[in-house]
């Protein structure tokens, strides 16, 4: 697929894991997965997409994951109004989240928030600059308009995080093929609903099954 026509890249998940199984490789995955929890900023798109994509390939990866925290970070997101002494036990739990899940894409764009309010601006930037790197993968991995080019996601939750990002509330789920389809109020945007790529997920879920 040429990204210069479309403006996405289908991802070609052999070529990938190719790169990062490869020690010679600048995609060699260790060497990007150390350089992502040491904050380095100087990550690309593509290294990035080695680093999302590539997930799907370490024995780690689980398409249901959870949040080892999230019912006591569910209970402080629901608060009224956040104590400044809440924001280190929440900034305490998400880094502990991302430590077993570093996509986990709600805990960054909370953080980013967090250290904002807490006045620290360069973490603000490090979780932020995160949070928006994995969504341009995703973003650049389809156009969502057909199953064919939907876009790849490792969760479901990141389907929602993207519609978040765009202020779209889907009103339906469905099961197409190997995709996953979002559908919207009739008439409210542009498109009646987005398609989501799935098919590592689902492969995930039968070998969980196994």
């Amino acid at each position: 697929m040429n990204s210069q026509e479309t403006g996405f890249t289908t991802p070609d998940y052999k070529a990938i894991e190719k790169e990062i199984t490869n020690k010679n490789s600048k995609f060699y995955y260790p060497k990007l997965m150390e350089r992502l929890t040491k904050n380095d900023t100087l990550l690309t798109h593509e290294e990035y997409r080695h680093l999302y994509l590539g997930y799907v390939f370490q024995p780690k990866y689980d398409a249901f994951w959870k949040s080892p925290d999230e019912e006591k970070l569910n209970t402080l997101y629901n608060k009224e109004k956040l104590e400044t002494s809440d924001y280190d036990e929440i900034i305490k739990l998400s880094n502990h989240s991302l430590s077993d899940f570093p996509f986990d894409l709600r805990q960054l764009n909370y953080l980013s928030y967090i250290y904002h309010l807490k006045g620290d601006e360069s973490a603000s930037k490090i979780a932020s600059f995160k949070f928006h790197s994995i969504m341009n993968v995703i973003l650049s991995s389809g156009d969502g308009k057909k199953c064919e080019t939907g876009f790849h996601v490792l969760l479901v939750e990141h389907e929602y995080a993207l519609l978040n990002l765009f202020e779209i509330k889907p009103n339906g789920q469905s099961l197409v093929k190997n995709c996953d389809y979002l559908s919207f109020e009739k008439g409210a945007y542009n498109i009646d609903g987005i398609y989501f790529n799935i098919e590592k997920m689902l492969e995930n879920e039968r070998k969980s099954l196994r």
